[in-house]
């Protein structure tokens, strides 16, 4: 069985891929797939899709299966695909994750459920219910600025004890915490940042890698930092961190994925356009964030997703090499 390939040793940089949408509010494919593609280029270890940065809470239920299945089809078994299948009814998760194991991902990732506030024995019951439903690896997502509700220790290490829960998005900025599960769940559970702002600490208490939105616009600074942590070179992982901080610091400047969709749109890679409730950024942001590219580009333009080339252009030849492949498998 292929499903789930990879996935079980996530390591590094996963990208939280945005979902660009059109001049109607359609989402884009071409535009996602340009993205997908790129990553993988960039050296993404994953992608991550329909999950906040996606803003999955506004994509319906039929977008949400297009844009796996999209990702999927690009990917091609060059990095494990992993779908947010979230939501606070446990019914309608549920549906999201059989979805997404319909479509070829390769792992779930489930969000604590948002409003309700539920104990922790109703989360364990959640996730449970979602386990027992199909047969793709989770990761759990702790993220508890959104959701309100944290995810208890006591109860990440007792859902640990079903082989289906493989990892925790960790996205409570707590860089002790790999430490403390480390030691409950053992080297094999996969420990990954969810918070951009904290990520190099995180790994070095033990972290495994990061689900970031930072890596978007910066995929090779983000690996280089990753790399120099892991091969001990401290203090250009420390250095490079500082580069990564000033664009974090921009990219989170007002409520995510509006900046990083806005950065994107100034690389020529995607539309800035968000659903409401949410609203694009106001010049002042937009100034901000264009002035952190321009000095991240300064010394790490070969760093950056951006190019020269415009967006049409960018499509049409991702397009020409999508039919290549195409042509070369059915020759």
């Amino acid at each position: 069985m292929i499903t789930g390939k990879h996935v079980s040793r996530l390591s590094g940089f996963a990208p939280a891929l945005p979902t660009p949408f059109d001049q109607n509010g359609d989402v884009d494919d071409a535009a996602f797939e340009l993205l997908c593609d790129r990553q993988i280029r960039e050296g993404a270890t994953a992608l991550v899709v329909c999950g906040t940065t996606g803003e999955a809470p506004t994509l319906s239920r039929s977008e949400h299966d297009r844009i796996v299945r999209l990702a999927v089809g690009v990917a091609g078994g060059r990095v494990p695909v992993i779908a947010g299948a979230g939501s606070n009814a446990t019914g309608h998760a549920i549906e999201l994750a059989r979805d997404a194991q319909a479509a070829g991902a390769d792992a779930v990732l489930s969000v604590v459920p948002y409003y309700n506030k539920p104990m922790q024995a109703g989360m364990y019951a959640h996730f449970r219910a979602i386990a027992d439903a199909i047969g793709l690896p989770i990761f759990l997502y702790d993220v508890p600025s959104r959701t309100v509700c944290g995810l208890a220790d006591d109860t990440v290490a007792r859902l640990a004890e079903c082989p289906k829960f493989i990892g925790l998005k960790d996205a409570t900025g707590d860089v002790t915490r790999p430490q403390r599960l480390r030691a409950r769940l053992g080297p094999e559970f996969r420990l990954l940042s969810g918070d951009d702002a904290t990520a190099l600490a995180f790994l070095g208490q033990g972290g495994n890698g990061c689900i970031s939105v930072t890596s978007n616009v910066a995929p090779g600074l983000c690996r280089a930092m990753y790399l120099a942590l892991k091969q001990g070179q401290s203090s250009r992982a420390q250095h490079l961190a500082t580069v990564v901080g000033r664009l974090t610091g921009a990219l989170f400047s007002e409520s995510n994925p509006v900046p990083v969709k806005y950065a994107l749109s100034a690389m020529k890679l995607m539309s800035a356009g968000v659903r409401l409730p949410l609203v694009e950024l106001e010049d002042e942001s937009k100034a901000e964030i264009d002035a952190v590219l321009r000095e991240v580009a300064e010394g790490y333009a070969d760093y950056l997703i951006g190019s020269t080339l415009g967006h049409a252009q960018r499509v049409r030849s991702f397009g020409r090499l999508q039919r290549k492949r195409n042509l070369a498998v059915m020759s």
